[in-house]
């Protein structure tokens, strides 16, 4: 995927399990201007197709639920989305965050540049060393190939259904434990 920035725009593709609630925490940070859920990784259709919510979550693709987030690399840094990508998800379980089980819900990061290769493999390995109790980072690090977007009603989940038991139950502990993390990341008026 090709991707024209401005001096300081950039953009990154993280999934750490439901895309609802990915979307829901990286849109809280500041110098993020745009966060898109969709899906990446996985295996192109024979048709052609685009993949489907449908498709992806039968497991059939290989995709994984992402998010596609746009920030502004004067006011927030790659290092900083890492950390909140680290810190806001479990990366020790394979194939699953919480009650989402399947492929499409593996921790991985998409990089579109060495650098950020580099730099996704360089936290992996801090959080795989300040782990005391035997588990293994299972993060993936992968090159992007292709973002797909997730269909509408997929997009602003959080924002347009905050009131949805999901969004309650599921997703606003997340973001209260980002907020209280992140502190100095998050947007005060997210």
């Amino acid at each position: 995927m090709k991707t024209v920035y401005d001096d300081q725009s950039r953009a990154v593709v993280f999934g750490g399990g439901c895309f609802w609630c990915t979307e829901a925490v990286f849109q809280m940070l500041k110098g993020v201007s745009k966060v898109e859920s969709g899906y990446a990784g996985g295996n192109p259709s024979p048709d052609g197709e685009h993949p489907s919510y449908e498709r992806v979550s039968s497991g059939a693709t290989g995709h994984a639920e992402v998010i596609h987030v746009t920030y502004d690399s004067a006011i927030i840094s790659y290092e900083d989305l890492l950390t909140v990508f680290f810190g806001s998800h479990d990366p020790t379980t394979p194939n699953r965050q919480g009650n989402d089980v399947g492929e499409q819900y593996r921790s991985v990061i998409f990089y579109s540049t060495p650098e950020e290769k580099t730099a996704a493999e360089k936290l992996s390995k801090e959080v795989q060393e300040s782990l005391k109790d035997g588990s293994r980072v299972v993060t993936q690090i992968e090159p992007l190939d292709t973002f797909y977007p997730a269909e509408g009603y997929h997009q602003n989940y959080f924002k347009d259904n905050g009131s949805a038991p999901y969004c309650q139950l599921i997703i606003e502990p997340k973001l209260e434990k980002v907020r209280k993390r992140f502190a100095e990341l998050v947007n005060p008026e997210a």
